[in-house]
């Protein structure tokens, strides 16, 4: 029943996301241009093919990546606190994804002609893989992680990771300038099939590789002795997890900036309907997340039309009464740990 309502819940937000904005298309006119009629006419065929559907498809993958990821490292950390944002994961991959975007007309020009509309990705991917094992490295002690080490140095690597945004920012010329500060805010403006390919081949593989986590990661729930002794292998489960959470972090924050939030508060929403069990969690999380992009995403293009609003300020508007929520209720319980 998740997996069917998010569905149709994504569906809803799909469509509406190409039905509305400054130019009104009607959904016969959008049935006509994905059937090959002309009747619609250019405007509105450029406008639904080139501009809407690449947002609406890349919206739903950096959903379902950031939904996904931050169940699997919560999962992994054992920690409902853990979040690609909140520690640091996507500022890793912003760092170097902004450097690529200054410094690779000069510096590094050979990457990005190696790598062509990949160099953004695959720098992002590097960027969010050095957080994801640094934070674990400096969290765990004694074979078992310690939440406030690992908050503490999420903490240390997000403010690091910024700086050097900061810096980068400040070499950049005028046009990249403009560009890197509502990108840093995060946004799917701009989507267009060039950009979103890549990006989206990416996210696909690392949602698959945390897909099959499932078990692994439910044996973890009892630790990583038990998870051992049940036949686990522990830490094959800890590189993939790190490594499929990398990758689709940073493909989705290098094709989109920081999202902040929805690693965090759509697992917990899945949980609280399906429980632990991350056969459920898993699918419900990627769901559930492209499901909350999307309408985030409506709600940063309606609300102040004909401008549009950083869609991370629109899901830390979601999210942060969320946190603080959970914050709360698990002090009563005392505390995470």
């Amino acid at each position: 029943m998740v997996v069917l309502s998010c569905g149709v819940l994504a569906l809803v937000f799909g469509v509406l996301g190409i039905l509305l904005g400054p130019l009104k298309v009607s959904l016969p006119d959008v049935l006509a241009i994905l059937t090959g009629s002309d009747i619609a006419g250019q405007v509105k065929t450029g406008v639904v093919l080139n501009i809407r559907l690449p947002r609406m498809v890349l919206g739903f993958a950096v959903g379902a990546s950031l939904g996904v990821s931050g169940a699997a490292m919560q999962g992994f950390f054992r920690n409902p606190l853990a979040d690609p944002a909140l520690i640091g994961v996507s500022a890793g991959g912003a760092l170097a994804a902004v450097a690529v975007i200054v410094l690779g007309g000069a510096v590094l020009s050979g990457l990005t002609e190696a790598l062509g509309s990949f160099a953004l990705p695959v720098a992002a991917f590097f960027g969010s893989l050095v957080i994801v094992f640094l934070i674990y490295r400096l969290a765990m002690q004694e074979g078992r992680v310690i939440v406030a080490t690992m908050l503490l140095a999420g903490v240390a690597a997000n403010s690091l990771a910024v700086s050097g945004i900061g810096y980068l920012t400040f070499l950049a010329d005028d046009t990249q300038l403009r560009d890197l500060t509502f990108w840093t805010l995060g946004s799917l403006g701009g989507a267009t099939w060039d950009r979103a390919v890549p990006a989206i081949a990416l996210m696909a593989i690392g949602v698959a590789g945390i897909l099959t986590l499932a078990r692994p990661l439910n044996s973890l729930l009892f630790g990583e002795a038990d998870a051992a002794a049940l036949g686990t292998n522990v830490e094959r489960t800890k590189r993939l997890a790190a490594l499929c959470t990398a990758l689709s972090v940073g493909a989705a924050t290098a094709v989109c900036g920081v999202i902040g939030f929805v690693g965090l508060v759509v697992p917990h929403l899945v949980r609280l309907v399906t429980g632990p069990d991350h056969r459920f969690v898993l699918p419900g999380s990627a769901l559930l997340g492209g499901v909350l992009v999307l309408g985030a995403d409506l709600v940063a293009r309606l609300a102040v039309s004909p401008a549009e609003l950083p869609l991370g300020v629109v899901t830390s508007v979601l999210g942060a009464p969320f946190f603080f929520w959970l914050l709360l209720r698990d002090k009563k319980r005392g505390g995470f740990g």
